[in-house]
């Protein structure tokens, strides 16, 4: 029953184009469409059904992981038609599962509406990029876009660490070599530390998930290699905070100065659903510029907003100014617009303003 079960959901899941599938107890399997949950016209789950969906596609290493632990996450590959990030978890006493589907085609770039600056900043020799954002806001997605760039323009050595490896990079101009957190290597901040012996220019790091592995990425970048990394924060400034607080107060003078040399750009990205179907990105832009350098080093980073707001001419921008041009220019509306705002009360303000037809931005922004 499992696995006829679980390759007609895989099949609907990538033929409608859902992002995710929730499968649990006590109802039937749910899509998420465009952000938005659907349930599937089928039976309603039983802990039998839901036990053997996940005992067809769980690694036996993972099941016994969640034996132990009450959860597990793995990759997994549906044929060639696409792959999955699975994470599989006990609630209720019972088995529930959520694949993530991971697009087998890279996006470019281009395709993501990435700021144009990243391109120059990718190709610098050393530094470090983050990409940050909410759980699904296209952060792998534009981290994927940003080394198949690299790999197709450049001769680089790029090693990736992932838990679990997301989208799969063939050898183009570049060398790729991905390592799995828990299959390849331990944690990531020994796959940063072993990664400094084995010769590469780009290490992309999943996530920045604490002291050890942020600090073992600050100095990879400030050694001579560019460093891709992301955060679950929504700006840029509040990625710097959040960066700098992990360190106890003792050490944050010496972050504070560290981070200013190392970092070169933020990407904060939200995924809001575009008019007409589909989702679309709203990103914030931090290019660090000496100025910017100086903010971090001096403990100024609430000046970086209003820094951000003056440095357009360097390829910066503000989350909120982005959504307020996709609702302008009619590809977002403004309720989802707002809703996914770092300031929504200042935000709502301005549209209301610009509905009167009272704008508080230089026209040739046009």
């Amino acid at each position: 029953m499992g696995t006829i079960l679980i390759d007609k959901l895989l099949s609907a899941q990538v033929k409608q184009g859902a992002s995710d599938l929730h499968i649990t107890v006590g109802q039937p399997p749910v899509l998420r469409l465009h952000g938005r949950l659907q349930k599937l016209k089928t039976k309603v789950l039983e802990p039998s059904d839901t036990m053997g969906l996940m005992k067809s596609i769980t690694p036996d290493r993972c099941q016994q992981e969640f034996q132990e632990t009450g959860s597990t996450d793995f990759g997994f590959a549906f044929g060639d038609q696409a792959r999955f990030r699975v994470s599989v978890f006990r609630q209720r006493g019972n088995v529930a599962i959520v694949l993530r589907q991971i697009p087998i085609d890279l996006l470019t770039m281009e395709d993501l509406g990435i700021p144009e600056i990243f391109k120059e900043m990718i190709m610098r020799p050393r530094g470090l990029v983050l990409v940050t954002g909410p759980t699904g806001s296209g952060k792998s997605t534009s981290l994927a876009a940003m080394v198949d760039y690299i790999n197709e323009t450049i001769d680089h050595h790029i090693i990736t660490v992932e838990d679990p490896i997301e989208f799969y990079h063939n050898h183009k101009k570049s060398t790729v070599n991905q390592r799995e957190v828990g299959v390849d290597v331990t944690t990531f901040a020994e796959a940063i530390r072993r990664a400094l012996r084995q010769d590469p220019d780009v290490i992309l790091v999943g996530e920045l998930r604490d002291l050890e592995t942020i600090e073992a990425a600050i100095t990879a970048a400030e050694t001579g290699h560019v460093v891709f990394g992301t955060l679950h924060t929504s700006s840029a400034a509040g990625t710097i905070n959040r960066v700098i607080d992990v360190f106890p107060t003792n050490q944050q003078d010496m972050i504070r100065t560290q981070l200013a040399t190392a970092i070169i750009g933020i990407l904060a990205q939200q995924l809001i659903p575009r008019i007409g179907g589909g989702r679309v990105a709203a990103f914030e832009t931090l290019v660090v510029t000496p100025g910017i350098a100086n903010l971090i080093r001096e403990n100024k980073v609430f000046r970086i907003n209003s820094a951000i707001q003056t440095g357009s001419k360097h390829g910066m921008q503000l989350l909120d100014d982005h959504m307020f041009h996709l609702w302008r220019k009619e590809i977002a509306t403004k309720e989802d617009a707002i809703s996914k705002a770092n300031y929504p009360e200042e935000l709502a303000r301005r549209i209301a303003a610009a509905e009167r037809g009272v704008f508080d931005d230089n026209p040739d922004e046009e």
